[in-house]
């Protein structure tokens, strides 16, 4: 009996790549098995909960004048801020602390200025103001230089001259 070698080597060939084709099936079963087992301990342990977390805002003051421009009061732009305390350094290096109201009185203003400054007409003085606030419960501090607007009033024989703000603008 003579057997013919070439179909005895296509079957052997056709079981090889069914052998083949089985392992990779297997392999792919388990695979799905193990994801599908991961995803369900994940759905186990309850919903992600996301949290949006606000970004801080930068502290802005506002200057409002009051009492004729004797006074002047800085407060935070921003509703969410309280200031705690707040200090103005001059050019000359005076610093006149404001405390948690935020207001600066002019006869202050004047004196830490000095007789160098020309008393007559408007003026202007760049101020660096550090402050101490608080927002969404966390204390922060924030330094910015800004700009007081003033005027001198009155003057006469005796040199008499009283300093009235007329705003505050950042630098």
């Amino acid at each position: 009996m003579i057997d013919p070698k070439p179909e005895t080597e296509a079957k052997a060939r056709r079981r090889r790549w069914i052998g083949l084709g089985e392992t990779i099936a297997v392999l792919a079963l388990i695979i799905s098995a193990l994801g599908l087992y991961n995803g369900w301990q994940s759905s186990r342990s309850g919903p992600t909960e996301v949290i949006e977390k606000k970004s801080a805002i930068p502290l802005v003051l506002r200057g409002t004048v009051e009492r004729g421009g004797k006074a002047i009061s800085l407060m935070p732009v921003e509703p969410s801020h309280a200031l705690e305390s707040a200090a103005l350094t001059l050019p000359n290096g005076q610093t006149l602390e404001l405390g948690s109201n935020g207001q600066l009185d002019a006869d202050d203003l004047a004196g830490a200025l000095g007789k160098d400054i020309s008393r007559k007409g408007n003026g202007n003085v760049r101020v660096r103001l550090a402050a101490q606030y608080v927002e969404a419960g966390q204390e922060r501090s924030a330094t910015r230089t800004y700009v007081l607007r003033f005027r001198w009033e009155g003057g006469g024989l005796f040199d008499d001259t009283e300093l009235r703000f007329t705003g505050l603008s950042r630098a």
